[in-house]
């Protein structure tokens, strides 16, 4: 049985203040031209750090002979695709892919990401790839075999816009109980705003991620060393009811469908007071060209559920660019390309989007990574395992049930473990 192995130590990737020499000229495609024609596909999906590391990638297409295609799509129908070519026979349709690491761990669980570690230690020199911590590498590894170059270090932190909490008269909360009490007592309409807080559960795998956030806080985890579903226990139960307590009590019908691009602009023209959401969506709330709040917005790491939760309700994270083991492109011209979204040049770029893996652009972090940093370290558990991405889909599938008074928590998380142990049985995850 396989297990990926994850071990994040960010506080090294941030504080890290040695710089290197950059090996690339500035600006340019370092790729020569291959002899033919070629085209490179990646996928993944967008947010602002990874359109950043697309256009990185399009600066290729300066290079004769070749044309780098970027799809950067909304997160569930990249994953749709993904998943669709790895079942698929035949040559893949891409020869970039873009995943957290969750996913990634999904499809390395199907044989359909090819290993790098030969190309690694061929362009490790050239690239300088002892800059990014070992523990961002051992998190897309199986069996030794290292599936994906990190590039984006991510997760959920609190932003609050300080003048409108200081005009309704209340302190920044420190827990979920906290935020429950303020939903309920501040005027939106005195205040000018449509949510006193938002959270993101419009889409199945908002719900999970959240729920998983919530878990972690509760020191809950989801399966076992034996692969065996836990996340119904109690602390599951607890997590899930906590959870519809912060959205009925803040959301309402409304809230609900609120996706993170609306969360974000909420924050950014003031109609939300306070949110749950990613780290690299902070740096827009510093960005005059899009917030209208610059100055107002602060940032503190996750919450904790309940004042005696013993962890906040944030998980760490990282993202990944991968090769498909079916691309027909010549992995070399591939990698080299893939390696210019992830050289200490574009990652000195990538900062002002969000939290990146070289230690050298450590000097560069933005001002929201001491909240992200906290929320990492006194936070839940980190996903390390392939056989999660079942469980994802048996979550996803039954979490809204209660949400629309179809099952209680304890119901939709036994009917998600069912689901999970029959899917897991049959791919050789639980014996």
């Amino acid at each position: 049985m396989r297990k990926l192995v994850f071990s994040l130590l960010v506080f090294a990737i941030i504080t890290s203040m040695g710089i290197v020499a950059m090996a690339q000229d500035a600006g340019a495609c370092n790729v020569a031209a291959p002899a033919e024609s070629t085209t490179v596909t990646m996928i993944g999906w967008t947010f602002p750090i990874l359109d950043f590391y697309a256009a990185e990638l399009e600066k290729c297409n300066q290079v004769d002979n070749l044309t780098v295609n970027t799809q950067l799509l909304q997160s569930a129908d990249a994953q749709s695709e993904m998943r669709l070519a790895a079942s698929s026979a035949g040559d893949s349709p891409y020869d970039i892919i873009h995943g957290s690491n969750n996913f990634i761990g999904e499809l390395i669980a199907q044989d359909w990401l090819m290993p790098l570690n030969d190309l690694i230690d061929k362009y490790s020199e050239e690239y300088n790839l002892g800059d990014i911590d070992p523990s961002l590498f051992n998190a897309a590894t199986v069996d030794g075999n290292i599936y994906g170059i990190p590039i984006v270090v991510n997760t959920q932190i609190f932003m609050y816009n300080k003048d409108i909490l200081a005009e309704a008269g209340v302190e920044p909360p420190q827990t979920y109980d906290d935020v429950i009490g303020m939903c309920q007592s501040m005027d939106t309409d005195a205040l000018g705003i449509d949510f006193p807080f938002a959270i993101v559960v419009s889409a199945g795998w908002a719900w999970r991620g959240e729920f998983y956030n919530m878990l972690g806080g509760y020191d809950g985890n989801i399966l076992d060393e034996n692969n065996m579903p836990i996340f119904n226990g109690p602390e599951g139960v607890a997590a899930l009811e906590k959870l519809m307590e912060v959205v009925n009590g803040c959301l309402g019908e409304e809230g609900i469908l609120l996706s993170t691009d609306d969360v974000q602009a909420g924050l950014a023209n003031g109609s939300i007071a306070m949110a749950h959401l990613w780290a690299s969506r902070a740096a827009a709330m510093d960005d005059p060209e899009i917030s209208s709040v610059v100055g107002s917005i602060e940032f503190a790491p996750a919450l904790y559920p309940t004042a005696d939760a013993p962890k906040r309700g944030g998980m760490p994270w990282a993202d990944y660019l991968a090769m498909p083991a079916g691309s027909s492109v010549d992995h070399d011209l591939v990698f080299q390309i893939l390696m210019q979204a992830a050289d200490l040049e574009s990652q000195t770029g990538a900062v002002e989007f969000g939290l990146v893996s070289r230690n050298a652009a450590g000097e560069f972090a933005p001002r929201y990574s001491a909240a992200s940093l906290q929320t990492i370290a006194e936070g839940g558990f980190g996903i390390n395992n392939p056989a999660v991405g079942l469980v994802n889909a048996a979550v996803e599938q039954y979490i809204p049930m209660v949400a629309t008074g179809e099952m209680t928590a304890q119901e939709a998380l036994d009917a998600a473990a069912a689901l999970y142990i029959d899917e897991a049985t049959a791919q050789g995850y639980i014996d």
